[in-house]
């Protein structure tokens, strides 16, 4: 329980020195509000190369007007990048125009993502929303990125991340093992649940990057738990704000985990695949049933999270 109350408590955040971003290219998934608005200042302030990839533009382009007045004579850039994670087809050409503007991408922070919609909500393609959003939509966009990604990583050891932005409710309510792969085949009418699945998901894709993409390609592959956060994740369920309104953080807090997740020298290749908690901190007490769904059974795990990348993978494949 202490590595619990300390999430909900955290100590003061260290790093608090971000690396200068010069000539580095981001996309931040979700950067026009909330804990993405706050990483895309932190990354244009320190002179990277930012683009802030969302579902509106208008909202897009007001958070771009936003970060330059918060940032006045900032010398990073910012652009917005259309993307739809509730649809996958429209997301495959979200991808073909950042490469067609990019031949390097040092992080991606898929940090978009929904919380407990009213239930029965679906994507396009008439999948459960918050596992479309949270899971299958990064997912895809990651996988269509996984050249650049590569490229960037040769030609710059050490420099390329993907972040998956997961939730503290994974260890608090997640059933033992993570997931019954049933209940996000066949989603259950109940959104908490359901967002709690999609949390898994993200630390079973970002242990799987790991495995696959790591030694190989030399890409660090991690989650993180941000912290609670007032942000408008919790549109759809705004009695949370007020319930649990004492243990909310300013947006520009929880940035801190992520930034830490995405550009820390603390984590290496040897780090590959960790638990990044508030405010920036390596997690070692992420709980033991989730650690050996995480590993494959010839490695003495369950093989739950090379299960769900495999289902993720059936489910994208027509747009690839």
């Amino acid at each position: 329980m202490g590595s619990q109350w300390s999430q909900f408590f955290p100590p003061n955040p260290h790093f608090t020195d971000v690396p200068s971003c010069e000539g580095k290219v981001f996309i931040v998934t979700g950067g026009s509000s909330g804990i993405g608005l706050e990483l895309c200042k932190r990354l244009y302030q320190e002179k990277g190369r930012v683009y802030i990839a969302g579902r509106s533009e208008k909202s897009g382009r007001d958070a771009i007007q936003e970060i330059q007045r918060a940032v006045p004579g900032g010398q990073g850039s910012l652009e917005f990048l259309h993307l739809r994670l509730d649809d996958l087809e429209s997301i495959t050409a979200s991808a073909a125009v950042f490469r067609s503007k990019e031949s390097k991408l040092h992080v991606l922070w898929n940090n978009a993502g929904v919380s407990r919609p009213p239930v029965g909500s679906i994507s396009k393609q008439g999948i459960e929303l918050q596992l479309a959003v949270n899971c299958l939509g990064p997912f895809l966009f990651t996988q269509l990125l996984l050249p650049v990604l590569q490229s960037t990583a040769s030609d710059e050891p050490g420099s390329v991340r993907v972040v998956w932005t997961s939730s503290q409710s994974v260890e608090l309510s997640a059933p033992t093992g993570g997931f019954d792969l049933s209940d996000v085949i066949s989603p259950p009418p109940d959104a908490t649940k359901c967002y709690v699945n999609s949390k898994t998901g993200n630390i079973f894709l970002s242990t799987e990057l790991a495995r696959r993409y790591g030694k190989s390609s030399g890409i660090i592959s991690v989650a993180s738990n941000p912290g609670n956060a007032l942000t408008n994740l919790f549109r759809h369920t705004p009695y949370v704000n007020y319930l649990v309104r004492p243990l909310l953080y300013k947006p520009e807090t929880a940035a801190i985990t992520q930034l830490y997740a995405g550009l820390s020298p603390d984590i290496s290749l040897t780090e590959n695949g960790s638990y990044i908690v508030p405010w920036g901190r390596l997690s070692t007490q992420l709980r033991s049933d989730l650690v050996e769904a995480t590993k494959p059974r010839d490695d003495g795990g369950s093989g739950r999270a090379m299960e769900f990348w495999e289902f993720c993978v059936e489910k994208t494949a027509t747009y690839m």
